[in-house]
C-alpha cells in the first residue's frame, strides 16, 4: 500500500501527497488516487476544501511543527 504524506505548508495549505479520499459534509467523495492536492487552511479559497491561493492575498500566517 502505498504512503500518504499531510505536510502543513508555511503559510499555506496542508499538502496531500499519496492516495487520499476527501469527503464533505454531506458526503460528498473528491477523489484524489495517485495525485498532490493541497487543502485550504485559510478558510478563504473559493475552490474549498482545495485551495486557490486566496491564503497570499489575505495574508494567513501559520508555521505549524511537529510536537
Amino acid at each position: 500500500m502505498a504512503d500518504t504524506t499531510i505536510t502543513p505548508l508555511d503559510d499555506g495549505p496542508y499538502l496531500v501527497k499519496g492516495p487520499a479520499k476527501v469527503v464533505d459534509a454531506s458526503g460528498n467523495e473528491f477523489r484524489a488516487e495517485g495525485k498532490t492536492i493541497a487543502l485550504c487552511r485559510c478558510g478563504n479559497s473559493n475552490t474549498k476544501p482545495f485551495c486557490d491561493g486566496t491564503h497570499v492575498t489575505v495574508g494567513f500566517k501559520s508555521k505549524e511543527r511537529a510536537p
